[in-house]
C-alpha cells in the first residue's frame, strides 16, 4: 500500500508561544520540535510522502526541517513538500482544514499513487505505530478511521471531536467542540482515508461551503449515513498540549523517567534536527534535582524539577524550580524563577524573581531581557 502524510502545521495555539511560530514548531521536550513526532510516526511506518500545510508564521517550522534529512525524507516533489502558503477564501478567513485541503488539491491529485491519506494535526504528542493503525483501518472496511485517546474526556476539557461507543464497540454518540463527561474518548486529530475518497469528499463539502474536517466530513456525514467511521484507540502516552497550562504540565511531566521513555521511545526514535554541542557543565556549587538537560548548558545554580533545552545558562546563586527554558536564556546570578517558561534567548537579570503557578505559568517571550 502506498500512503501519503499530511501535517498541519497551524493547528491551534499555545499562547504567547505560538505568536511567531506555528504549532508544529514550538519546542518541546528539551531538544525537539512538536513536528519532530509527527515527521517519526509516519516514517517509521514507511511513509516518505509528506505534505506540510502552515497558513502563517512558517519560516522556523522550514528552517528547523530544512530538507527533511533528518527523518529520512527528500525536500521535493513525491517527497517531503511545504505546502505554505495556500489560498485563501475570498474573505481573507480561514475557514477550516477541508478549506486547506482544497487549496492543496494538486498536492493530493497529482502526487504518487497513493492509496491512502493518513492527515494529523501537530498539537498532540506521541510515539505511534502508524503501520498498525493502517492496517486496522484498512481491516475495518470503514471510510474513516479516526485516532482516539481514553482518559481525556473530563466533564472540563472541551474537545475538537468526542466520541462514544456502545457495549459492542460501535459509535454511540459523536459530537464537535464538546466538554464531554468521562467515558468519552477524545480525538487526536489524526484520521485515515482513501485518498480517492477523500479528494471527493473535500471537493463536494467546499462547493456546499462547508469546511470543517470534524464537524462537516467525520461528524456530518456520520450523521446523515454517507460514511462509516472506524474508532482507532490509542493506548500509549498522548500529550495534548493544546493551552499553556497543558504544555507546561506535558513538559514537566517528561521528568517521570516511565513517561519520557514512553514518548521518545516507545515504538521508535524520535528524530530532530541535529545541533551537536558540547557536553553540559556543571560547577561545583550547583545543584540538579529530577531534570531534563539538554547539552550545551552551563549550570553554576540551584535547578529542581525544570525541563533546560541547549545552552541554558544558570548563574551562581540562582534558583530555578518548575521552570522550562529554552535555548541560549540566561538566567542571571541571584536570580529566582518559579512555574516559568522562558522562550528562546531570553535574559533574566541578576536578583530579579520571577513567581508563576502551575495552572497560570508566567511566560518571557522570545529574546526578551527581564
Amino acid at each position: 500500500m502506498n500512503v501519503m502524510g499530511i501535517i498541519f502545521a497551524n493547528d491551534g495555539e499555545i499562547g504567547e508561544l505560538t505568536n511567531k511560530r506555528t504549532t508544529a514548531s514550538v519546542p518541546f521536550g528539551g531538544r525537539y520540535r512538536q513536528v519532530d513526532f509527527h515527521l517519526a510516526n509516519l516514517t517509521a511506518a514507511g511513509v516518505r510522502h509528506i505534505g506540510i500545510i502552515s497558513r502563517h508564521n512558517y519560516q522556523s517550522l522550514m528552517h528547523h526541517i530544512g530538507s527533511g534529512e533528518e527523518w529520512g525524507l527528500e525536500l521535493g516533489e513525491g517527497g517531503l513538500e511545504f505546502l505554505t502558503p495556500y489560498s485563501m477564501s475570498t474573505t481573507d478567513n480561514y475557514r477550516g482544514k477541508l478549506e486547506t485541503l482544497y487549496s492543496a488539491m494538486d498536492f493530493l491529485e497529482f502526487g504518487p499513487q497513493d492509496d491512502y491519506v493518513i492527515m494529523t494535526g501537530s498539537a498532540i504528542q506521541s510515539n505511534m505505530d502508524m503501520k498498525k493503525l493502517l492496517e486496522a483501518h484498512v481491516a475495518s472496511g470503514k471510510d474513516i478511521t479516526v485516532v482516539t485517546k481514553a482518559g481525556i474526556a473530563n466533564g472540563a476539557k472541551q474537545l475538537d471531536l468526542a466520541v462514544k461507543l456502545d457495549a459492542k464497540g460501535e459509535i454511540a454518540d459523536m459530537a464537535v467542540d464538546y466538554v464531554a463527561p468521562e467515558g468519552y474518548l477524545a480525538s487526536m486529530d489524526i484520521f485515515v482515508l482513501s485518498k480517492d475518497w477523500l479528494i471527493k469528499q473535500v471537493k463536494e463539502c467546499v462547493a456546499h461551503n462547508l469546511y470543517h474536517m470534524d464537524r462537516d466530513l467525520v461528524l456530518g456525514l456520520w450523521q446523515k449515513g454517507q460514511a462509516s467511521v472506524n474508532v482507532y484507540q490509542f493506548t500509549g502516552v498522548a500529550m495534548y498540549n493544546e493551552s499553556v497550562e497543558e504544555y507546561f504540565a506535558n513538559s514537566l511531566a517528561l521528568i517521570d523517567s516511565e513517561v519520557y521513555h514512553n514518548v521518545f521511545g516507545g515504538h521508535h526514535t524520535i528524530y530532530t534536527k541535529v545541533r551537536d554541542r558540547v557536553p553540559s557543565y556543571y560547577g561545583e556549587e550547583c545543584e540538579i534535582d529530577n531534570c531534563v538537560v539538554s547539552d550545551g548548558c552551563m549550570l553554576d545554580g540551584e535547578v529542581k524539577n525544570s525541563v533546560l533545552f541547549r545552552q541554558v545558562t544558570i548563574c551562581a546563586g540562582a534558583e530555578v524550580e518548575n521552570c522550562v527554558i529554552m535555548n541560549d536564556s540566561v538566567v542571571g546570578e541571584g536570580a529566582k524563577l518559579k512555574n516559568v517558561i522562558l522562550d528562546k534567548n531570553v535574559t533574566v537579570a541578576p536578583g530579579a524573581k520571577l513567581i508563576g503557578t502551575k495552572n497560570n505559568p508566567i511566560i518571557i517571550k522570545r529574546g526578551e531581557s527581564v
